[in-house]
């Protein structure tokens, strides 16, 4: 296996075009061949500008009449064009003296561009072009790909160098690690044929195909590319797992007298959950496992009972939760179970200063907390664990692999790995799940607890805010709390949300009667976490956030969740956000608001937030209408950055990929790191980390 050839070993590419192709992530010819087509142009006709529309993007011939340099509130060059049909006008607002020469009158030239309605006519700004006999040469043979670019990197220049990769490439530099078998009978075709069609689709080709990334060539691309993410994540998982883990055994004493305390029984799902969670910690290879369940379907609780089975066996347990809100919601849980059973909680937040950390970190370093909580302060190179064995991360997707790996390398010891059970309030469909996160086992918690009672969601126009304040007045009189959940935290031009304080202010003169209190992002810690608190105290009626509520505050009495410029949203955004209310005896309600017009895709959504509760199904739209890449987060092991595979489109692909995957870790080792460079880059070192 030799190494790729560097670009530079390409005519015309010297150090300073390879620094800037480096910003594309290109240092070899290989990379080159990979850098795939955003889209593609028809330039194959020649279009007359007496046909030529408004809007239309098209390539146009004809002779230049009249070029020169005018002053109309910038200095710019006009070059007026005609071909006997009609005229265009050429506007360059940066352009050389040469460039002015070389566009002379009686001047052959052919362009590229959007015509848009000018002041005399139509014209193109900034086209793409050629003169003189370059532009009586045959219209293009094949349609036009266009590239992401970079500054100082033109598309043509993109194309030209893609074009001498493509006919200097040698096995070397394109060698194909995928082994022919493993694409029998799936009617793709060979890489090095795949590449030479997605950067040069002939002028027959079928364009729809090619634009919605269906083609049989743009597939075997996204097999290899979903082919090497699966290899990178079960290498991380055959890493983590190569160390021994601790095998925590006990009688269980512990966790039956925290389910005894409890004023409930645990659902089928959690029991299930739990069982699975038992299974692998009992073993000597560190657990791997994700528990995926709705909002309030009891992740907490499950983790909390096999935080128990490690402290029972004398370990320590972590648990890491994105926001300070979140960890401090989570500390006084585990307080509220373990603390009457003489368990002491640590709390460890980025916050924290003098006295306060220094006996937190003292109290972690020498075990006295068998659990601690925490925010990404817990892996900080000053927090010393004792004996860490259990490593709970509460919404996977909002860490990067990174920050989870260093976590569990707090806890080696002795050459033994802790276990770790990832959280997340994101359920996925299985296929994606397995795809996804290829290093976890998944459990799938799919029951809410008994007696949570639906949230009757309503969709309103903007115009009926009235109604809205008066619902908030007569359900706050009636003892009873409401969020009102604002985008921003203040005006901006650009995004013209209704901004938090403003709102704060506005409801706070239309309902004087009612406690008020304001929670937004930029607020200092200490008084975003006092007025939670005197909210969940039941001080504050009416809370006015931005979304920095909408993971894991819990306030029984909150019953009315209002949600401005709803349409604004995700969907799993707006479910977390009314999974807010719902969580006490009496029944709740989410209002949407919305600002006209909305576009068909809002409206979708909001649909799908009115007719149904159900995390599962609001998951599974959200993947069909904002793609995998939103839902899973983007920092999800570059998933999220995927060049030519979409998890939902080439769903149909990952039974085949998971198989081949096997294969290839069995039967061709060799092949399989080379396979994950070329799409994932470095991300497989992330299981070096530790």
């Amino acid at each position: 296996m030799s190494e790729p050839r560097p670009v530079t070993s390409l005519r015309g590419v010297g150090d300073t075009l390879a620094g800037r192709l480096l910003a594309l992530g290109v240092e070899t010819i290989q990379d080159l061949l990979f850098l795939l087509p955003l889209r593609y142009e028809d330039r194959t006709r020649v279009v007359p500008l007496g046909e030529l529309r408004a809007g239309q993007r098209a390539a146009v011939e004809g002779e230049v009449l009249l070029t020169e340099v005018a002053f109309r509130g910038r200095r710019q060059m006009l070059c007026r064009i005609g071909d006997g049909s009609g005229f265009l006008t050429l506007r360059f607002f940066y352009f050389t003296a040469k460039q002015q020469d070389g566009l002379a009158r009686g001047a052959r030239i052919r362009c590229f561009g959007e015509a848009r309605r000018g002041v005399k006519g139509l014209e193109i700004v900034h086209p793409e072009y050629r003169v003189g006999p370059q532009a009586a040469r045959a219209p293009e043979d094949h349609l036009t790909p266009i590239y992401p670019i970079t500054s100082g990197v033109t598309q043509g220049r993109l194309r030209m160098l893609v074009r001498m990769a493509l006919e200097q490439t040698t096995d070397r530099d394109l060698e194909d690690w995928v082994p022919p078998s493993l694409l029998a009978d799936s009617r793709l075709p060979a890489l090095r044929e795949a590449l030479i069609y997605v950067h040069t689709p002939p002028t027959d080709a079928p364009v729809d195909l090619l634009l919605d990334r269906r083609h049989p060539a743009q597939r075997r691309l996204a097999f290899e590319e979903l082919l090497a993410h699966q290899l990178s994540l079960k290498l991380l998982r055959q890493r983590i797992q190569s160390d021994p883990g601790w095998p925590l055994k006990s009688d269980g004493a512990l966790k039956e007298k925290l389910l005894a305390a409890l004023p409930f029984r645990l659902t089928r799902a959690q029991v299930r959950a739990l069982r699975e969670i038992e299974q692998d910690m009992r073993c000597p290879i560190p657990m791997l496992r994700l528990v995926q369940g709705d909002v309030g379907c009891g992740k907490t609780l499950v983790a909390a009972l096999a935080a128990a089975l490690a402290v029972q066996a004398g370990r320590q347990v972590a648990l890491m939760a994105p926001t300070e809100l979140l960890a401090d919601q989570h500390a006084q849980n585990f307080r509220h179970w373990f603390e009457p059973l003489g368990i002491a909680v640590a709390l460890l937040t980025g916050r924290q200063t003098g006295k306060a950390r220094d006996a937190a970190l003292l109290s972690v370093r020498a075990g006295h907390a068998a659990i601690v909580v925490g925010t990404h302060a817990l892996f900080q190179e000053h927090v010393e664990f004792a004996a860490l064995a259990l490593v709970i991360v509460d919404e996977q997707h909002r860490f990067g692999v990174h920050q989870r790996l260093s976590l569990r390398k707090k806890g080696a010891q002795d050459g033994h790995q802790p276990h770790q059970l990832i959280m997340t309030a994101t359920p996925i469909p299985r296929t994606l799940a397995m795809t996804a996160y290829a290093d976890l086992d998944v459990s799938v918690i799919d029951e809410l607890p008994p007696g949570r009672t639906p949230v009757k969601t309503v969709v309103l126009a903007d115009a009926r805010r009235e109604e809205v304040v008066l619902r908030i007045r007569t359900a706050c009189l009636e003892g009873r709390q409401a969020y009102w959940v604002c985008p921003l935290i203040d005006e901006s031009e650009e995004m013209p949300y209704q901004a938090a304080e403003e709102t704060a202010a506005a409801l706070a003169e239309a309902l004087p009667e009612l406690s008020l209190g304001l929670v937004h992002g930029r607020m200092p810690s200490a008084a975003k976490e006092r007025t939670m608190r005197r909210f969940k105290s039941g001080e504050i009626q009416l809370l006015v956030a931005t979304t920095v509520i909408e993971v894991g505050v819990d306030v029984p009495n909150a019953t009315l969740m209002v949600i401005e410029n709803a349409e604004r949203m995700g969907l799993a955004q707006l479910h977390q956000l009314r999974g807010r209310v719902g969580r006490g005896q009496h029944s709740s309600s989410c209002l949407l608001l919305y600002r006209a017009p909305l576009s068909s895709l809002a409206r979708e959504r909001l649909a799908v937030m009115r007719n149904t509760n159900d995390g599962f199904v609001v998951a599974r739209r959200d993947l069909e209408l904002r793609g995998p890449g939103e839902l899973l987060g983007t920092r999800q092991t570059g998933l999220a950055q995927m060049r030519v595979a979409d998890l939902l489109r080439d769903a149909d692909l990952l039974p085949r990929v998971q198989i081949a995957a096997q294969a290839l870790l069995r039967d061709w080792p060799l092949q399989v790191a080379p396979l994950i460079r070329r799409w994932v880059g470095h991300a497989e070192q992330y299981g070096r980390v530790g």
